[in-house]
């Protein structure tokens, strides 16, 4: 792990866990597997303190724990690893996926289970439905049963797995006997005594899944958003039918393919034209003259495998995963640089191997601006260059120069920039939060005491003058803060989509 990811864990753990759970996650990053003592001795945190932090690591599935290295009876050690921690980032998006395919039922079941870590079904369910009842008109309430749908279509679907994904049931959805509707929250006036009356009933009722908890399977929504940008990119680069046919391709291999595989099974022409949902209106012949242009196409998405059965084709992953980054690396050094500068970037790419004279050529640059920008791009470690001797002495005159561009290291380096750029981005939304801390508390506040008077019933004048309590420049000020924090946040989001395609086009090359 790099400083970087170190820096950025870090600003993660403190957001979400506080300032002590980040301590010990920080030091178990940089020191490795640790047992309880040592932890102790070297962050100087009571115990009591550091046994509560590991509980929400282990809780969170960010730390692991397994018997000491020593053998039989040695203390129990704890370990961590920044690319669980680094899920962290894209939570919102883990979010938007279940709105996106399963409505608010399916969103509030994801956030619960990514804020607790891990949950059984049947608290879930109740807890999503008590929270929909909330927000709904009074008299409607939200059943369990379809809350409990919901929630089994996303094991279905393999978005939830049970907390220890190794057993092969993994993914079976246990009866659970549970009937009602959810419940309102009760008002601060009654609702204390009444609480606390119930805790003890609701605690000793059974619904059948004790024992049995359940958490979010990153994976699996890894695997989504592959599948969506690799669509996306189809969608782009030629039609909205062509992008319809990959779709379907990859609907119909996402249970028969390996996450680590280079390309999805192979699918014939006639299984294809069978599953593509009919309201797409694609007639035969103009499916195999999409599939010929598909696998024509110089970025090489769909492959052929076969002839059998009016042709077997596949969708080569790991080559759309590299083209996906190649086109992010292109774009950093136009966006830069500018178009020119990316010019003899993708020139480079191309040819692989090129002198100066050579790329001044091609590129049809000036040599004095080719030189420039060749060099500038050197100096920033996105170009390389390679020297080869025409003899042992390596003399200048009898050697040539020649630039080339590595794909992986370069991705790599770009990776490392953009972690720097979300932990710069975190530091500046807690900073401006920080300096406007008064005034968020007072607003706060005040929508607390509107929200206390809308439920009780209160007048209009009394609204308003509550209301008034924010002056004109504060309200101003308060609208100026939270534009500035939502740019930050939508920023946090666009970076780690860059992240994300980086990081699945390097554990591509690694399985491959």
């Amino acid at each position: 792990m790099t400083a970087q990811e170190v820096r950025l864990c870090g600003l993660l753990l403190r957001e979400h866990f506080g300032e002590v759970v980040e301590k010990v996650g920080r030091h178990l990053i940089r020191s490795g597997a640790q047992n309880l003592r040592t932890l102790l001795h070297e962050t100087g945190i009571s115990i009591d303190l550091v046994k509560k932090s590991l509980c929400v690591l282990v809780q969170h599935g960010v730390c692991v724990f397994s018997s000491g290295r020593k053998g039989p009876g040695s203390p129990t050690e704890y370990r961590t690893s920044c690319d669980r921690i680094l899920r962290i980032l894209r939570y919102p998006r883990y979010i938007y996926t279940a709105k996106t395919l399963y409505g608010d039922t399916g969103e509030l079941i994801i956030e619960e289970l990514l804020q607790r870590g891990d949950m059984t079904m049947s608290s879930t369910v109740k807890t999503v439905a008590d929270r929909l009842t909330q927000n709904m008109e009074e008299g409607r309430s939200m059943d369990y049963s379809e809350v409990s749908s919901a929630f089994s279509k996303l094991v279905e679907t393999h978005f939830l797995q049970r907390s220890t994904p190794a057993t092969p049931d993994c993914y079976r959805v246990p009866h659970v006997t549970l009937i009602g509707k959810g419940k309102r929250r009760l008002s601060n006036e009654d609702g204390e005594d009444q609480r606390s009356a119930k805790r003890a009933k609701i605690d000793s009722e059974t619904h059948g899944d004790e024992g049995i908890y359940w958490q979010v399977n990153f994976e699996r929504f890894h695997l989504h958003f592959r599948d969506q940008a690799i669509i996306s990119a189809v969608a782009n680069k030629l039609d909205q039918t062509s992008s319809e046919i990959v779709r379907t391709m990859l609907r119909m291999s996402e249970v028969t393919t390996s996450p680590t595989a280079t390309c999805t099974k192979p699918l014939s022409a006639n299984e294809i034209f069978r599953s593509l949902p009919s309201s797409y209106n694609i007639a035969r012949p103009i499916l195999d003259q999409y599939l010929t242009l598909l696998v024509d196409d110089p970025m090489e998405f769909v492959g052929k495998a076969g002839e059998s059965g009016g042709g077997m084709y596949v969708v080569n992953l790991h080559r759309a995963l590299a083209n996906l980054a190649r086109a992010t690396l292109e774009s950093v050094v136009q966006e830069r640089f500018g178009s020119r500068s990316a010019r003899i970037f993708r020139l480079l790419l191309r040819k692989r191997h090129l002198e100066q004279k050579q790329v001044e050529d091609f590129a049809m640059i000036p040599a004095k601006e080719a030189k420039d920008m060749l060099y500038t791009l050197l100096s920033q470690n996105l170009v390389q260059l390679q020297e080869i001797p025409k003899t042992p002495d390596y003399a200048p005159s009898r050697t040539f120069y020649l630039y080339t561009v590595n794909q992986l290291p370069t991705a790599r380096m770009l990776l490392q920039n953009c972690y720097k750029t979300v932990a710069n981005l975190i530091e500046r939304r807690l900073f401006e939060s920080k300096e406007s801390k008064r005034l968020l508390e007072k607003s706060q506040r005040i929508e607390a005491i509107l929200a206390s008077l809308q439920a009780s019933g209160a007048e209009p004048e009394q609204l308003t003058e509550v209301e008034e309590m924010i002056t004109a420049p504060e309200k101003q000020q308060l609208e100026s803060l939270r534009l500035h924090i939502n740019k930050l946040d939508s920023a946090e989001n666009q970076v780690d989509e860059t992240i994300f395609l980086l990081e699945s086009y390097i554990n591509s090359t690694v399985t491959s």
